[in-house]
């Protein structure tokens, strides 16, 4: 088991990043937010999940402990695997996932990518009280409940760049990590587009 990779960044794309550790190159897939800090030829460290299927061995990776642990916790839930639960951290910071399972906010987890009813539920049972000792690490802000940002522009945002041909999985990946409440659409679609323009 790989516990993390440190190395500079070679190449980065809208899902996965390159990283150079003794000039073997591995391919790492992370959150839009942990795709969005790195910079090329910097070094970084990332924690790391292995995860063996019978046709690849493919690495993630994650730029805090938080996404590592929210991670964790995701894949062990029936029906929630690594792809998906990616998709998760791509889409909310682990606070505000935290912040909407302890609320028991199914509607807010079924607008995540690759959640629906049966698997919401299920994620809401399983792991309600697990993310209890996450708690100290949740601001206050989200703990109490504050929005997540899937407000109109972001919607807006995600529909532009799927007029523009993207997937519904690259659009909500790239505007994801380029979220901010200050941000216009016309802003979020344009910093969107050069984060997906970065994996062509």
């Amino acid at each position: 088991m790989i516990g993390y990779i440190r190395g500079p960044v070679t190449r980065i794309f809208h899902e996965y990043c390159f990283i150079d550790v003794h000039g073997v190159g591995y391919r790492i897939y992370a959150p839009a937010a942990t795709l969005a800090a790195l910079v090329p030829e910097r070094e970084t460290t990332l924690f790391t999940y292995m995860h063996v299927r019978e046709d690849a061995i493919l690495l993630y990776g994650f730029g805090t402990q938080e996404e590592y642990d929210v991670f964790m916790l995701l894949i062990g839930v029936s029906g929630v695997g690594p792809k998906v639960a990616l998709g998760i951290l791509s889409a909310v910071t682990p606070e505000e996932f935290c912040a909407a399972v302890q609320r028991k906010d199914l509607k807010t987890l079924t607008r995540m990518p690759g959640i629906g009813k049966k698997v919401g539920d299920r994620i809401l049972f399983e792991l309600h009280d697990k993310v209890a000792s996450l708690q100290g690490r949740i601001p206050d802000g989200a703990e109490n409940g504050a929005d997540i940002d899937s407000g109109s522009h972001t919607d807006e945002a995600v529909e532009a760049l799927r007029g523009l041909g993207y997937s519904e999985s690259e659009a909500q990946t790239a505007v994801a990590s380029v979220t901010g409440k200050d941000l216009s659409v016309e802003d979020k679609i344009r910093r969107a587009l050069q984060v997906l323009g970065r994996g062509r």
